[in-house]
C-alpha cells in the first residue's frame, strides 16, 4: 500500500507478522505516520523475497511465526545491508535473541502507537 512521504519516517517499511489482523494494524499505522509504503510478509522465505526484490528503509519484525519459525535469518539479512529492524513480540524480556542480535531494538506486543513511531524514526 502506497501513502505521501513524511520527513523522518522511512519510506518503504518491511512488516513481518503473521497475525493478519496485528499485521494489518502496523500496515495502517506505519501508513498513518507517513511512510510512502508498507509491503508485509507473513513467514521467512516470503520476507527474504521481498528483501531480495528490494531491500526496504525499515523492518518490523515479529520474533515468533507460526510452526515455530524464527525471524532471525530475516535479521541477519537486513543487518548484513544495514537496513534499520526493531522485533517486535508477545513475550516482552522473555525472547532469547541470537547474541549477534541481542542489542537491537524491541517492541512489546501490543505497543502503543508512539512506541511504534519512535522505533520507525530509529529514535529507540
Amino acid at each position: 500500500m502506497e501513502s505521501a512521504p513524511n520527513a523522518g519516517m522511512p519510506g518503504d517499511v518491511l512488516v513481518v507478522e503473521d497475525d493478519p489482523i496485528i499485521s494489518l494494524y502496523f500496515e495502517d499505522t506505519i501508513l498513518g505516520f507517513g511512510a510512502r509504503t508498507v509491503r508485509t510478509a507473513a513467514n521467512v522465505a516470503r520476507a527474504l523475497e521481498l528483501i531480495a526484490e528490494r531491500a526496504p528503509d525499515f523492518a518490523l519484525l515479529d520474533v515468533g511465526l507460526v510452526r515455530g519459525e524464527k525471524t532471525f535469518a530475516i535479521a541477519e539479512r537486513l543487518d548484513a545491508l544495514k537496513v534499520p529492524f526493531a522485533f517486535v513480540t508477545g513475550y516482552g524480556a522473555d525472547i532469547r535473541l541470537p547474541e549477534s542480535l541481542a542489542d537491537k531494538p524491541r517492541l512489546t506486543k501490543p505497543c502503543s502507537s508512539e512506541t511504534l513511531e519512535a522505533a520507525l524514526r530509529n529514535e529507540l
